[in-house]
């Protein structure tokens, strides 16, 4: 078994160490979600931690870790006898990514249902992990499926199993932890509240630090066991700590003072429901119990606050995390100074205390509703346009900038609900939540022989092949004579994610500053479609003579908005160039990842301007997807009195549909819809 790398040889990250610590304590916090970028320790952290734990008592035999003083009396290997237990070390239960629903909660033991005839039940992660820790690595990755499953054995602390023939509930209480970077895409809503702790963590700057990390890390990775050695009292003591912190905790005291301080720094930073004053009450609770404190002091409050309240303020959902460091302190003044606790001692609250100063790792906070963006030009008229500007050749009357002038990045208009575009057919890609697939998870649509491996077995169809020919096999007990003929697949059908590319027009023709505004708005309106259905964006801009990748395709929904937001306009209009890059760009991921399907959302007024023959060039571009059957959409961003149905053009030749700014906004995108699966099962 391999030597974990010892907690308390972590360098740095304060923060971090400081809320892992706190669940060890008073696991009822919650758990912790560690955000951050690759290489900053997190998982080293997490995985170290499971070492801190207290030993646990626990029923000798049981599969699910029964406490011998207090048996769970619906134990599926219950009723226990008082007396005999066991002494073993905490959990630390890791869930892959990938791992299948019967995995993480458990299943009907086939083997024993077909071989002995006897409905039996084969525990999952969830039961492993009761009374441990629950580790899910990139979190965010999670498909949903499981996610719905955490939620439910979190709010409960319990795991229910119905299927099969099976019904079994056993006790599921773990302190969850997840581990994720924002660069890949952000958590469901639902999920991120379940986690009473967030904490933000980045790689230091400082170069003494770094030094001191890599030659920790060598010295690790070329001895193990004895640099484990040389930690081993520092081990001890953190670990005798908790056990003091544990023991103390029962006597901390919450007096009235800090618990209107709790609700009032909540209700300032407008969170939703009431999870977030209880995960403070208790945090503060174990961080007065960490310090050797039986009372609750102000400190604790505003380092809770600080631990607790970051992910769940109402945000955007492409801004980061954070929280506003002066208003809290407002805040705590505020409602303090009548705690019945005792005088407000803040340096108190520091004793002990792994962090070295009171400061979040959120960075500045943002500038709330209404702050940031692009700043507008100088001298803009009603429509954007600037004076002295002189039109372009072909355009609907919009003063223009002339060559290759550039205009400055305007802020994008506020985004609006969108319903679903979809891509046509049944796809077999990652689970989502856009167009339907076949797919691991899902409801079950039928049963087929399998193709290699199984891996979903259809019980039902499986008995129904092999029942006819029991007597012929010679069956003469209980079980059932099954052959590998007889076993089948189950087909399931759900919702995958897709690859949404955006093809932005940034040149001249939309460079007014409102169009671009709005046009700006309704990529964003759809990047918020996306982050909600889990899909990989891409985003590929054109303007002046050529076409860039200014993103490309990832998880990371937030990041295709910020380069949004800094887009700047001007130029002529390569439109082949846009349509060239877009078709490389798909051909290019179609390898590296073939079964994610691809949307395409052209985003233009359908100009064409620039070299020989720019027109025809991008009409032949166009042809290009609608021969390799591409869904696409086409958004008409043309505006003014007179309107050349240019987008209109390129859609027929792309094999897709045209939709308006204003129809972007309506219900008649539904038809859209209909509109974009219509015309490709003709291309088809």
């Amino acid at each position: 078994m391999s030597t974990p790398f010892p907690f308390t040889a972590v360098v740095g990250q304060d923060d971090l160490r400081l809320a892992l610590l706190l669940n060890a304590v008073s696991p009822a916090v919650g758990g912790v979600l560690v955000r951050g970028e690759k290489g900053t320790a997190k998982s080293t952290a997490v995985r170290a931690l499971s070492a801190l734990m207290p030993a646990l008592d626990v029923v000798v035999g049981c599969r699910f870790s029964c406490d011998p003083d207090s048996p769970d009396p619906a134990c599926p290997d219950g009723p226990h006898e008082p007396g005999a237990f066991e002494t073993r070390p905490a959990r630390m239960v890791e869930l892959p990514v990938g791992a299948s629903e019967d995995r993480l909660v458990g299943a009907l033991d086939i083997e024993r249902a077909l071989a002995e005839g006897v409905k039996a039940f084969e525990p999952g992660l969830l039961a492993d992990a009761h009374r441990g820790i629950l580790y899910v690595d990139e979190v965010n990755l999670l498909h949903d499926h499981l996610v719905d499953l955490l939620l439910d054995a979190a709010a409960m602390g319990a795991s229910y199993v119905e299927r099969e023939g099976v019904s079994v509930r056993h006790a599921a209480r773990f302190l969850l932890v997840g581990t994720m970077n924002p660069e890949e895409g952000e958590l469901r809503p639902q999920l991120l509240d379940r986690f009473g702790l967030t904490v933000e963590v980045a790689a230091s700057r400082e170069p003494d630090q770094r030094v001191e990390v890599v030659r920790r890390r060598l010295a690790h990775d070329d001895d193990p066991a004895a640099f484990a050695e040389r930690w081993a009292d520092e081990e001890a003591a953190v670990r005798a700590r908790i056990v003091a912190a544990r023991a103390l905790l029962p006597s901390v005291r919450l007096g009235d003072g800090a618990l209107r301080q709790i609700a009032a720094t909540c209700a300032a930073f407008e969170v939703d429901g009431m999870r977030a004053d209880i995960v403070m009450a208790r945090t503060a609770t174990a961080l007065a119990a960490w310090a050797g404190r039986t009372d609750v002091v102000a400190e604790d409050v505003r380092q809770a606050a600080l631990l607790a309240l970051p992910h769940r303020r109402r945000r955007s959902p492409f801004d980061a995390p954070g929280l506003d460091e002066d208003k809290l302190d407002e805040t705590l003044e505020e409602f303090g100074g009548r705690d019945d606790t005792g005088p407000d001692d803040a340096g108190a609250g520091r004793d002990g205390d792994l962090s070295e100063d009171d400061r979040g790792d959120d960075g500045p906070d943002d500038d709330g509703p209404g702050g940031g963006g692009g700043r507008p030009a100088p001298d803009a008229g009603p429509d954007g346009g600037d004076t002295g500007a002189r039109p372009e050749a072909g355009q609907d009357g919009e003063p223009q900038p002339s060559g290759a002038s550039e205009r400055s990045a305007v802020r994008a208009a506020e985004p609006f609900r969108t319903k679903a575009l979809s891509v046509p057919g049944i796809g077999e890609g990652a689970a989502g939540r856009r167009s339907r697939a076949r797919t691991e998870h899902g409801r079950t649509t039928g049963a087929r022989r399998p193709r290699g491996a199984l891996t979903k077995l259809h019980l039902a169809a499986t008995v129904q092949a092999a029942a006819p020919h029991q007597r012929a096999r010679g069956r003469s007990g209980p079980g059932l004579v099954v052959r590998r003929d007889d076993l089948r697949q189950a087909t399931r059908e759900g919702r995958e994610g897709n690859l949404v590319l955006f093809v932005v027009d940034a040149s001249g023709s939309m460079a007014a500053r409102q169009r671009m505004s709005a046009v700006k708005g309704a990529v964003l309106s759809l990047l918020l479609d996306a982050y909600q259905r889990r899909d990989k964006v891409g985003l590929v801009t054109f303007r002046g003579a050529a076409a860039e990748l200014a993103l490309p395709p990832t998880s990371s929904v937030d990041a295709a908005a910020v380069r949004l937001e800094s887009l700047p306009t001007g130029g002529r209009t390569p439109l082949a160039a846009g349509l060239l890059k877009a078709h490389d760009v798909l051909r290019v991921e179609r390898l590296r990842d073939p079964a994610r399907r691809a949307l395409v959302v052209v985003v233009t007024d359908g100009r064409a301007t620039g070299g020989p023959e720019p027109v025809a060039l991008a009409g032949r571009a166009a042809r290009l997807f609608a021969a390799d059957g591409v869904a696409c959409v086409v958004v008409d961003c043309e505006s003014g009195p007179v309107r050349l149905g240019l987008a209109g053009q390129l859609a027929g030749e792309l094999g897709g549909a045209a939709v308006t700014l204003e129809e972007l906004r309506a219900d008649s995108i539904a038809g859209l819809v209909k509109d974009v699966q219509g015309t490709s099962r003709r291309a088809a």
